[in-house]
């Protein structure tokens, strides 16, 4: 009897990323987030009549950085279509989007997942006009008393991104969002934050049998508004799928919406082909020709992308290949390891403590690594004064949480509250003997041969020093007098 492993899914995402141009996709209203709502429109972006749209040439620099970036082939020719469908946020009633002509197409994006490569292709890359927000007052997914429109949003340029239907699990799809999102932000042409809708994805998802090379019938998954979202939307859609199937039904094309409070997909509404939204070229813009000269002058201007940096950190820095991976995760994060690298160049000892302390102080504060109170020279600070022997390991970590706290630098710290190590070798030999004296059992067990009570008892004099004991200098105090006459 058939079951879910017979099946697999098909996962293909189509992500919305909103460009971070000071002014919008056709006309020079700002783009900034925040403002009072319908404080940022202008006739053009509203779409009165006798108005006439101008492409913003930043925007289709930043789309060309975004598509060299995916190894697309950029269109020597594009041009600007008419996608007409009621928009309730967009007065209009069409979108500027790209059609037959998009500006790219036919590239590729590497992604990892347990350990295995796999290159996921990129069908489309092309530009497009945002829509406005509706800001619903009631339930928030059933209908509410009445609903607000901000059209601030209303024509802030646009790149939807279309991968193929490569992927074939949750934590792929999860692990090709993440990717892609370090590009976006290595390329510094986005704010990717799903929060605040700079960063949107659908998903197209199917099943078939296992070895089959036939599509499925597909769903479009909408709503999803964070990546632990995209996981459970598409886990819970994978196997609403195969459950119909196996129970002899059909699955329907449709749109449906997550709902994160339920953890289930429901019906949105029919599944529009292109035909529904009559597409026609905008008379109002001209098609757009892209000079070779402009292709090269931005593929000069591409930064390194996280691929690339990851190899070369464990080239360059003998790094493992999974600090390598945690630490070019974002720009800010291998800039500030860079950064600090370049004053002391112990490379693990760095990536160590941004792993481990700085990673967990930034999550705990729900603060990002350009938002942390410790700069690159304050961390190395501490560094040198544990190598130099002014604090030990673990007063430095005590040390590093008030930095983080504060603001303020590492010695200061340790001065004003006496936190200097103790590598006084009478002051620490007294404190040895003490602690051998008031623990007999375990000084025995050290000299049966049980190695791990030299563990208790370094823990005790630590403690006995509030930490500020050298460490170095209490293990061969203990052997010296434990293995002594």
């Amino acid at each position: 009897m058939a079951d879910h492993a017979d099946y697999e899914a098909v996962i293909g995402l189509e992500v919305h990323v909103e460009l971070k141009t000071a002014s919008k996709a056709f006309c020079s209203c700002s783009t900034a987030f925040g403002a009072e709502p319908n404080t940022q429109v202008c006739p053009v972006c509203l779409g009165l009549p006798g108005v006439l749209p101008v492409i913003n040439r930043r925007m289709v620099d930043y789309a060309l950085k975004v598509a060299l970036a995916l190894n697309c082939s950029i269109a020597p020719r594009c041009k600007f279509d008419r996608k007409n469908y009621y928009y309730p946020d967009l007065p209009k009633n069409y979108q500027i989007s790209q059609y037959d002509l998009p500006l790219a197409a036919g590239g590729y994006l590497e992604i990892e997942v347990d350990g295995q490569a796999r290159r996921i292709g990129i069908t489309r890359v092309h530009m497009e006009e945002d829509a406005g927000k509706l800001i619903h007052q009631g339930e928030a997914l059933g209908p509410g008393a009445y609903s607000l429109v901000d059209l601030n949003r209303t024509g802030v340029p646009l790149l939807e991104i279309v991968s193929e239907p490569d992927l074939r699990s949750p934590e792929e799809a999860y692990a090709y969002l993440t990717a892609l999102k370090a590009v976006l932000q290595y390329l510094d042409v986005s704010d990717c934050k799903m929060e605040e809708g700079s960063l949107r994805c659908d998903a197209n998802v199917s099943v078939r049998p296992r070895g089959s090379t036939a599509f499925g019938t597909k769903t479009e998954l909408k709503n999803m508004n964070s990546f632990r979202a995209l996981q459970r939307a598409l886990a819970y859609e994978i196997g609403r799928q195969i459950e119909v199937l196996l129970h002899g039904g059909e699955v329907d094309q449709e749109t449906r919406m997550w709902d994160e409070a339920r953890g289930v997909t429901v019906t949105m509404r029919g599944k529009e082909e292109a035909h529904d939204y009559r597409y026609f070229p905008d008379p109002d813009l001209v098609p757009l020709e892209i000079d070779p000269a402009w292709i090269e002058r931005v593929r000069a201007e591409l930064p390194e992308l996280p691929a690339e940096r990851r190899r070369r950190f464990a080239e360059q820095y003998g790094l493992p290949a999974y600090d390598a991976g945690v630490l070019t995760a974002t720009r800010a994060m291998a800039d500030y390891f860079e950064a600090c690298v370049a004053l002391y160049p112990q490379a693990k000892t760095v990536s160590n403590w941004l792993m481990g302390d700085f990673s967990r102080l930034l999550n705990a504060s729900g603060l990002e690594v350009e938002q942390a109170p410790i700069r690159p020279e304050g961390l190395v600070e501490l560094l040198k004064l544990i190598d130099e022997g002014t604090i030990s390991g673990k007063i430095a970590k005590t040390v590093f949480e008030e930095m983080f706290a504060t603001g303020r630098p590492a010695r200061a710290i340790v001065e004003e509250k006496g936190l200097v190590q103790i590598s006084d070798e009478a002051a620490l030999a007294a404190i040895v003997d003490r602690v051998l004296a008031e623990h007999p059992g375990p000084a025995a067990d050290f000299r049966a041969g049980k190695e791990k009570a030299l563990g208790f008892l370094v823990g005790q004099v630590m403690k006995a020093t509030r930490g500020q004991a050298n460490p170095a200098l209490v293990n061969r105090l203990l052997r010296e007098r434990l293995q002594g006459p």
